[in-house]
Parts: structure tokens; C-alpha cells; sequence
């Protein structure tokens, strides 16, 4: 019955590995915040850059039409 033994090692697993993640310091709601805003930042940073870029492309395309 190596099954029945496989499911109760798996389950004594999972329970050393909640223990573990019970220990651990949970994160504050000022730290969140502000990591959550420091992402937002990031991506706002990145999707400008990208804008900047296809707004040059479709300039430079534009004006290889035109020719």
C-alpha cells in the first residue's frame, strides 16, 4: 500500500511546510503600499517609454511615405 504511505508523507510535508510559512513575518500594509506603488511607478515608467518609441516609429514611417 505505498500509496496510503505516500499520501501521509506528502501530508507531514505540507504541514512542516505551513509551519514554516506561519513563522514567517507577514508583510505591513505601509510596506505593501508602497511597494505596490513603486511597481506602479515602474510600469507607468515603462509604457511611456514604450509610446515614446512607436509614436518615433510611426513619425519616421510617416515621413518615409511622404517621400
Amino acid at each position: 500500500m505505498t500509496r496510503g504511505n505516500q499520501r501521509e508523507q506528502d501530508r507531514l510535508k505540507a504541514q512542516k511546510k505551513a509551519a514554516a510559512n506561519a513563522k514567517k513575518p507577514k508583510e505591513s500594509a505601509s510596506s505593501l503600499a508602497k511597494r505596490k506603488e513603486a511597481d506602479a511607478d515602474i510600469l507607468r515608467a515603462k509604457q511611456k517609454k514604450k509610446e515614446e518609441e512607436m509614436s518615433t516609429k510611426a513619425a519616421a514611417e510617416a515621413a518615409g511615405t511622404k517621400k
